[in-house]
C-alpha cells in the first residue's frame, strides 16, 4: 500500500514493523467536491484513490466516487458498521448496518485516511450491547449518532447465520431500554 514501507532491518523496531511514509493528500477534482452535496459545517476530512475513483470521508458521511466524479454511494457514518484494512489486499472491508455482506473497496491510503474512517465509526456509536441469546446466534443493540443532525438511531445488528425472531426482539427491547436509561434518553 502506498503511504506505508517495510522497516529497514538496520533501524530501530522489528523487522517486521510498518511505518507511515508522507505522501501528501490526494486532491479531490472540484467536480467531486460539487457532487458530494455537502452539507452546512460539512467537509472532507480525507480522501483516498479507489480503482478508478476516491473514498471521501467527510465530517458526517462515508463514500465512493467514480472516476467521472459521479456517487456511486455516499452513507451517513452511523450506517457503517465496521470497516477493516487489509494490508496485504491493498482493500477496505465494509460492513453496513442493513446488510450482512461485506463490501470490499481497493484503496491506496495512507494511515491518516485509515484513522480517519477508523474515528469517525466510533464516534458515532454511543453505546453498545451484546444481546443475551443462545450460541451460535449473536446479535448487538446500539445507540448511534447521526453526526450530521445529533440524532440518536438504535440500531439492532444481526450475527451471520442469526435471524430476526419473537426471541431476538424481545431481547433486543430490553436492551435497547437498558441502553436509553443509560446515557439518559427517556424510555419509549
Amino acid at each position: 500500500m502506498r503511504g506505508w514501507r517495510r522497516a529497514d532491518p538496520g533501524s530501530a523496531g522489528s523487522a517486521h514493523s510498518t511505518r507511515p511514509v508522507s505522501q501528501g493528500r490526494p486532491a479531490l477534482p472540484a467536480a467531486a467536491t460539487a457532487a458530494l452535496g455537502l452539507g452546512r459545517g460539512e467537509r472532507v476530512l480525507a480522501v483516498a484513490g479507489s480503482g478508478a475513483g476516491w473514498l471521501v470521508a467527510t465530517g458526517h458521511r462515508f463514500g465512493q466516487l467514480d472516476g467521472d466524479a459521479g456517487v456511486r454511494w455516499l452513507r451517513p457514518w452511523h450506517e457503517v458498521d465496521s470497516a477493516s484494512w487489509s494490508r496485504a489486499a491493498d482493500a477496505l472491508t465494509l460492513t453496513f448496518v442493513d446488510s450482512r455482506r461485506p463490501v470490499e473497496l481497493p484503496v491506496d491510503a495512507d494511515a491518516t485516511f485509515l484513522q480517519v474512517v477508523r474515528e469517525r465509526v466510533q464516534a458515532s456509536v454511543v453505546v453498545s450491547l451484546d444481546l443475551p441469546l443462545d450460541p451460535p446466534r449473536r446479535a448487538r443493540a446500539a445507540l448511534r449518532q447521526d453526526l450530521a443532525t445529533g440524532a440518536i438511531v438504535e440500531q439492532l445488528v444481526l450475527g451471520r447465520g442469526t435471524l430476526d425472531s419473537p426471541e431476538v426482539a424481545a431481547a433486543a427491547a430490553v436492551a435497547f431500554a437498558r441502553l436509553r436509561d443509560d446515557v439518559g434518553i427517556p424510555p419509549r
